[in-house]
Formats: structure tokens, sequence, C-alpha cells
């Protein structure tokens, strides 16, 4: 059998009416291969669980088919690459999520098995403050290179794309449609700058155009390639509380940037914090702390300890305090030197990154 004869079941396999991803996966574990399920009989369909009559109906027409045909070929034409949720480099992530898509497509170049993944998302009517907050944080995630992902929307998803590029790291833009199209138009050479360094994503057929459902669809994606997933500004209601809540429902971490109480585009993140869905953050070095990442050595210099280090105020407390009491807790630290966690964390990577102290297995500090 011919590779793209099975792509051609496998994305057949989506388009069968009354199959979603979840009873797709459960057809895939029972019969082997997508086209295993095509060529099942109708006595085979009928031994398993929850497979009614409609849906073994669906299964062996072959509408799904044809349409996957044209796909295919079109997919070819365009140079659209194809993921497949059995293939190996089928992101693992995502891959953990019992909604993750079956079939992704994308345009560009991705390094699907790079650790480093993050989502930073928020309101298309974003200030210039979330704008700027945006910048910086990706500048200083920089030297952990990280993916940036995002829903190449206005406001603060299309900042984070350009924040990306701006600094050198891969971004992924994931659509709410097929890739035939730009949604919106005006960030169609954004989008194309995108491929040459990161890639255009979606799970949705071309001609699939982008309707309001699929946005919240779509952020199951943004939510399940990630480490974590970042809210920079967001109104009360909003496509970006979705991710956060999705990103919350697959047990990865969250954070939202505070804002001030009469802003109505930090009403969003403030909640998020106040109902305890997200960590607050202030520094943007807070991420590499929590999700605890090591700078890469082929891209920046070790780490090595100074002869002489210039410590600010804080960091001579947090020292004395080390040097007094051996190594502590994240948290006795920061009760035992009257700081804030959200405070403290900024302050012991860039005491790391200073060669004074360095961390330890469970959340402990000690002096190098």
């Amino acid at each position: 059998m011919r590779v793209d004869d099975e792509i051609k079941y496998q994305i057949g396999l989506t388009l069968i009416d009354g199959v979603g991803d979840i009873i797709a996966k459960k057809l895939l574990i029972y019969f082997g291969t997508a086209k295993a399920v095509f060529c099942s009989k109708k006595k085979e369909l009928e031994k398993i669980d929850g497979i009614g009559k409609y849906l073994i109906n669906s299964i062996l027409s072959t509408d799904a088919l044809t349409r996957a045909e044209q796909e295919l070929k079109w997919i070819e034409q365009e140079g659209i690459n194809h993921l497949f949720y059995a293939d190996i480099e089928y992101p693992m992530r995502l891959k953990q999520c019992e909604d993750a898509p079956l079939n992704l497509f994308y345009k560009g170049n991705i390094d699907w098995g790079k650790d480093k993944f993050i989502s930073i998302v928020g309101t298309r009517k974003s200030t210039p403050f979330g704008k700027s907050f945006t910048d910086k944080l990706v500048k200083d995630l920089a030297p952990y290179n990280p993916v940036i992902v995002s829903g190449l929307a206005h406001g603060i998803d299309g900042a984070a794309h350009k924040a990306a590029l701006k600094y050198g790291l891969k971004t992924i833009a994931v659509f709410a449609h097929g890739l035939d199209r730009i949604y919106p138009a005006a960030h169609a050479n954004l989008a194309q700058t995108i491929t040459t360094n990161g890639c255009l994503l979606s799970d949705y057929l071309s001609e699939t155009t982008p309707l309001p459902q699929n946005f919240a669809s779509r952020n199951r994606i943004v939510a399940g390639l990630s480490e974590a997933t970042i809210v920079v500004e967001s109104a009360a209601k909003g496509g970006s509380l979705i991710t956060a809540d999705i990103a919350n429902s697959y047990n990865r971490d969250v954070f939202a940037v505070p804002g001030r109480t009469t802003d109505s585009q930090s009403i969003g993140c403030n909640n998020l914090i106040k109902y305890q869905k997200a960590q607050i953050l202030t520094n943007p070095l807070d991420i590499p702390y929590v999700l605890n990442w090591q700078l890469e050595t082929d891209v920046t210099p070790s780490i090595q300890k100074q002869l002489f280090v210039e410590l600010n105020e804080q960091e001579k407390i947090i020292y004395n305090y080390l040097k007094e009491n051996n190594k502590q807790q994240l948290d006795t630290i920061a009760l035992s030197c009257n700081m804030p966690i959200f405070k403290i964390a900024g302050i012991l990577l860039n005491m790391e990154l200073k060669g004074v102290i360095r961390p330890l297995p469970g959340k402990l500090f000690e002096l190098i």
C-alpha cells in the first residue's frame, strides 16, 4: 500500500458523519489502521461498544473517502505537511490530550520533538501595555529558545508572533479554518513570514471557513501543544480565557498578567488570578523558573561563579539567609526573607545566572 493511500484513509476517518476525534481513536485501537476501519464488516463494527447503526452505515459509506481523496490531492499540490495521531512525529504533549485532533496539517518547518512549547494569547483589543509586555516576555524567554504558539489574531496573538520572529524564535500560528486562506486577511504577510521560521497549523480541511465555533475548538490545540499558557490581556469574556480553561483541564501551567482594576482588557486576567485559575506573572523570568527550564549551553554562555558579583539589596538578603541556613525551599526563603513568591522566583533566577546559587530537586536552593 502506498503511503498516500493510508493518508487518504486517515483523513477520511474524521470525515465520517458522527465520528469525532475520540470515537475515531476508539476505532483505531480496535482495528489498528485507518484503512482497516473502512475495510471492516458490519458484524465487526457491531461488536464495538458505543457504535450504533447510524455510525455503522456512515463508516460503510464511501462519501468520506471521496472527499478525503480530494483533500489529499490538494495538500500534495500546495506542499502541505500532514501528521496523523499515530505518527511518531505527532507532538507528544498534544497526543496526551483526550480530544487531540486525529489529523494535523501544517505549512512551514518545525521540530515537533522540541521540549519547550509555550502559548501566548490575549485580547484582540490589546493596549500598548499588553503589546509592550508581550515583546519583553518573548525577549526575556529567547535565551531558552522556546517555540511560541498563538492564534494569529489581531492584538496579543499577532504581537506574540511578531516578537518571536523579531528575536529569532520559531512560532506556530494555529488556524480555526483550512490552510487555503488567511484570517484575518491583514495578517497575510505575517503568516507568510511565519512559514520561514515556524509553521501555520490547522486540523481543518481546505474550504473550511472561520466559523465562531471553530475558534473555541482551535484553542485546544494552542493549549495542548504547550507546556504552559500565558494570558497577557483579556476582557471579562474572550477566547483566551477558553484557552486558559482548556489548559487547566489538561493540567498544564497557566499564567496571567495582572492589570489595573479599571482596565476593561485586564478584567479576565485579574479574574483568573483571583479565582486561582492562573499564576500571577509580573516578571517574564518567572516562566523558566517555574517550568524548570535550563539555558541551552550551545547558544548562551555557561553560568559560572564570578569573582566579584554585584548583588542588589534583595539578592543580598537572600544570599545572607542561605549562607546562614544552607539549602532551603522556595517557600521557606520567601517567608523568611519577607518577599512574595511571585517576586522571589525572578530574583532567584537572576542569582542563578550570576553564578551565586543553584537549584536543587524539590524547589531547593543553595549557595555555590
